[in-house]
């Protein structure tokens, strides 16, 4: 039996002019595949520059982080695009961060929706396939997509022939029908280090994770998410990955 093997991802990027949020730099020297913000919800062209170049220098994966444009929200508040102008927006900021990406020596090779555009994605049909649509345009090859397991972004992303990875959230609480509890509800966001690592451990050998009202849900993933705006992101991130080496699960970029 192979040891499990698991990518471990951060949203990065998240700032804007000078004002910063994520550690990347520490972050980056952890996690294996960066969700660079593309200015739509966060980050600003110097800020996507900065990251890919980091990124590019220590072989981390880089991934367009796409989102509703909504900088003042954060890209978290529910919003009605047209499908054909989410598409639009979609191959915008893919195309914007490639730029960056390229000329790091590197290049975008997956993509991942952010906030309240990736929860949509998970029920919502129209929208998913506007996403999808977007990646293709933008795309001169097969870009995979990360997402939650069953969602409707990964449908139409088979059914639109591009690889689909399953992502798990080590530090966001789950519902018994394994979607993750909106954040608007208490203990949506889980900031204890302790639990963040026993989930960690859970999603890579176990393939489950503990819902909110204390029930089994088995989710097997590709992908595991530390988000980069927790507090003591960085540190986090580290034990974690530390754990899962101590535990024999590799961990390695899905690309």
């Amino acid at each position: 039996m192979t040891d499990p093997t698991i990518d471990l991802n951060a949203d990065l990027g998240e700032g804007f002019g000078r004002w910063q949020l994520t550690d990347d730099d520490a972050l980056l020297s952890v996690v294996t595949s960066a969700n660079v913000a593309c200015g739509y919800h966060a980050g600003d062209p110097s800020t996507m520059r900065r990251v890919c170049e980091l990124a590019a220098e220590r072989g981390v994966r880089i991934g367009a982080q796409v989102s509703y444009r909504d900088l003042a929200g954060f890209g978290r508040r529910a919003m009605d695009v047209p499908p054909r102008e989410l598409t639009d927006e979609i191959a915008y900021q893919i195309g914007a961060l490639r730029v960056f990406a390229r000329s790091a020596g590197s290049d975008v090779v997956y993509v991942k929706p952010h906030g309240a555009l990736y929860n949509r994605c998970v029920h919502d049909e129209a929208q998913a396939a506007a996403v999808v649509e977007g990646i293709r345009l933008a795309a001169d090859a097969p870009l995979p997509v990360l997402g939650l397991p069953g969602s409707r972004l990964h449908e139409a992303a088979g059914a639109a022939g591009l690889p689909v990875v399953r992502e798990g959230f080590a530090d966001r609480a789950y519902t018994a029908a394994g979607t993750l509890v909106p954040r608007s509800e208490p203990g949506a966001v889980v900031t204890d280090p302790g639990t963040i690592v026993k989930r960690s451990l859970a999603f890579a050998r176990d393939k489950s994770v503990t819902s909110i009202d204390g029930r089994p849900v088995e989710v097997d993933i590709r992908s595991l998410c530390v988000h980069g705006d927790t507090p003591g992101a960085a540190d986090i991130a580290r034990r974690v990955r530390a754990e899962l080496e101590s535990a024999g699960v590799r961990v390695e970029p899905f690309v």
